[in-house]
């Protein structure tokens, strides 16, 4: 059986009541696509996270300004509720949960995304893109043990991008340094860098060893190899001039972005930032400390936002912000304690990371996927909010659309175009999502079906519901987006339809 199976194939096995993309949009003209494509990726930044979304005690005025200027969709959703397989399936178009190897990775992983597969950025440098991705990445490096002290590869490089400069993992596993291309940036090649995510390595202290030299201490794990005094997940020894300082993280990646701008100004490019913002370590630039009055998780936010500001003040004093589309988005869901004491849980003060959403990161409740979601192109997109129902998994199908490319069979196969709906000229998205949170959930129309699940109701170190529950769940979102009064006794014909239909979906063909 072959890996990835084509659209007519899904259609078959699937039939038409199962089709996600029953309206798709028409291709734009070549002479309508964007000169260029920025697509801004957020983490963990929840629905309620940001003012046009209804926060009130944090500003967030470069993203207010980017909605009120675009199209606001309150109806979208990353493919999963955790962080690589989001990313995983907005670069693949494919649903995560069809492969084996797309949780959460440890900073050591290797590619899980295969060389030459179609991805969203070789799609888009086929339609006469330079690319580019700078951030965290956090889809593995490489085809097995790394070397952190030779070429790192396969990564990005080898699956449609032309440059990358990257957080290998996430801010709170090792290691703790940057990679450009193909190598570590500022490595000494006499002080070698050793990973290791099963045993100690090396001489460095660990937070578990010596809490008296941290100056953030984790609330739950967290505990091995200090770095920056703070302790991460997994352990790492040399590399010291190459480890980056958190404090600087966001200026060193928005820097990288705007250069990237900058650079490609006179040519058409597609960049991918991925910022590191809000996921922990929250330690923000010392400018932003103290700026939301919510702490380090609120002061990251601004932090975010001011990110935002700067890659749209370069698009604009470089002539580019007309044609250039611009999307905006968060991997997943909040969470508020994940792992550090970082007073994120006291300083809420009534902040509602969630919004009117129930769960976050982790969970198969709708706060775990539902994210901000904002699509800005000055002159051709009408500015506006969206109820279409959309995912970031789309982005394929959508901008293969808009650019005038053709997916091949096998390519994308669970993206959909709902280019007229990111474009502001319909409010019909796909027919239907399946949302990933280690169980499954389906969205049609106004209804959400969540599969029973043996799995645990809470994750205890985060207090996150997580939404399983051995019986059936049925909401209709229209009436109850919080997903707070199970109907599923009252409407079992519903439940039998959209428990088929899932069962549908995850039936075809597999890897």
């Amino acid at each position: 059986m072959s890996q990835h199976v084509s659209r007519r194939t899904f259609l078959k096995s699937v039939g038409l009541a199962a089709t996600a993309c029953l309206l798709p949009a028409r291709a734009e003209t070549a002479g309508e696509r964007p000169r260029n494509v920025v697509f801004i990726y957020a983490d963990d930044l929840g629905y309620g996270d940001v003012g046009c979304y209804g926060a009130t005690k944090v500003v967030t005025p470069n993203l207010d300004g980017l909605a009120r200027a675009g199209v606001r969709f309150i109806n979208a959703h990353s493919s999963s509720a955790t962080c690589t397989p989001s990313r995983y399936a907005m670069l693949t178009g494919e649903y995560p949960w069809r492969r084996k190897g797309t949780g959460v990775l440890p900073g050591d992983a290797r590619l899980i995304i295969e060389p030459g597969r179609t991805t969203l950025a070789s799609l888009m440098k086929k339609a006469g893109y330079t690319t580019g991705v700078v951030g965290k990445w956090h889809l593995g490096l490489g085809a097995g043990e790394l070397d952190w002290n030779k070429e790192i590869k396969p990564g990005p490089l080898e699956i449609g991008f032309d440059y990358c400069f990257l957080i290998p993992a996430t801010g709170d596993r090792v290691p703790c340094v940057f990679v450009e291309n193909h190598r570590v940036v500022g490595l000494d090649p006499k002080d070698p860098i050793q990973v290791s995510y099963q045993k100690p390595i090396g001489n460095d202290p660990t937070g578990k060893d010596h809490p008296e030299l941290l100056k953030m201490h984790p609330s739950h794990g967290h505990n091995q190899t200090i770095v920056n005094g703070i302790s991460r997940i997994g352990y790492m020894s040399g590399g010291q001039a190459a480890r980056w300082v958190d404090e600087h993280i966001a200026d060193t990646l928005t820097g990288k972005a705007v250069a990237f701008i900058e650079k490609h100004k006179e040519e058409p490019f597609f960049l991918y930032f991925a910022t590191h913002d809000i996921h922990v370590p929250r330690v923000p630039h010392p400018r932003f400390v103290g700026k939301s009055g919510l702490g380090p998780r609120g002061d990251a936010i601004v932090q975010l936002d001011w990110s935002v500001g700067e890659i749209l003040k370069t698009l604009d004093r470089l002539s580019l912000a007309e044609n250039t589309l611009v999307i905006f988005s968060s991997d997943n869901g909040p969470v508020v304690d994940d792992g550090y004491k970082d007073q994120a849980v006291e300083l809420l003060d009534g902040h509602r990371p969630a919004g009117p959403l129930r769960g976050g990161k982790y969970s198969i409740f709708d706060a775990g996927t539902r994210v901000p979601f904002i699509v800005r192109w000055p002159g051709r997109i009408k500015p506006g909010v969206s109820e279409a129902l959309a995912c970031q998994i789309d982005l394929s199908a959508s901008l293969a659309a808009l650019t005038g490319e053709k997916l091949g069979p096998g390519d994308a196969p669970d993206s959909c175009d709902v280019l007229g709906a990111l474009l502001g000229r319909t409010q019909t998205g796909r027919d239907h999502l399946v949302e990933h949170a280690g169980s499954l959930s389906l969205i049609q129309g106004d209804w959400k079906y969540i599969e029973p699940s043996k799995g645990a109701r809470m994750n205890v170190p985060t207090n996150t519901e997580l939404g399983n529950a051995p019986q059936p769940q049925l909401y209709n979102l229209k009436d109850d987006l919080g997903e707070r009064n199970n109907v599923a006794m009252k409407h079992p014909e519903k439940v039998k339809e959209m428990a088929a239909l899932l069962q549908k979906i995850r039936q075809r063909s597999q890897p």
